[in-house]
């Protein structure tokens, strides 16, 4: 483990075990170690919009949120999510850890010519609850 994931490792296990811990930047380093490079075997939900990935620490399990590379989500609608998530507190509420915002470079072919595209990483991290969505448990039959 480099330093960076070696120290956000220990940062959401932290987080696990102190609930007054707040949300906290996380490198993608650290997601892609712990969701085994966002492996199909990891991967517990797909929306619309995203893929959800478990993330495994020593003392405990994290969802890793993944939006979709190719959603258009602008940076200021990403921060207002975060910023809502950072804020809510609720015993109800499944406990948001931590968001990752990463832009890489990355040499791409278009329309015949290679040019430098940025490749936008956005996720969300919480904490891990086993039993499914909560839409299996909700139904319209009333």
């Amino acid at each position: 483990m480099d330093g960076k994931v070696s120290v956000g490792y220990n940062v959401l296990e932290r987080m696990l075990l102190n609930e007054n811990e707040k949300p906290t930047k996380l490198p993608l380093s650290l997601l892609e170690a712990i969701t085994n490079n966002f492996s199909n075997e990891q991967e517990i939900g797909r929306g619309g919009f995203a893929v959800v990935y478990k993330g495994m620490l020593g003392i405990g399990k994290v969802a890793v949120k993944k939006l979709s590379e190719t959603l258009d989500l602008l940076d200021q609608k990403y921060s207002r999510e975060v910023q809502c998530l950072m804020k809510a507190r609720h015993k109800n509420i499944v406990r948001f850890l931590g968001y990752c915002s990463e832009t890489q470079g990355e040499m791409v072919d278009y329309e015949g010519k290679l040019v430098m595209a940025d490749l936008r990483n956005r996720l969300l991290c919480f904490e891990f609850v086993p039993g499914g969505s909560l839409c299996d448990y909700i139904t319209e039959d009333i």
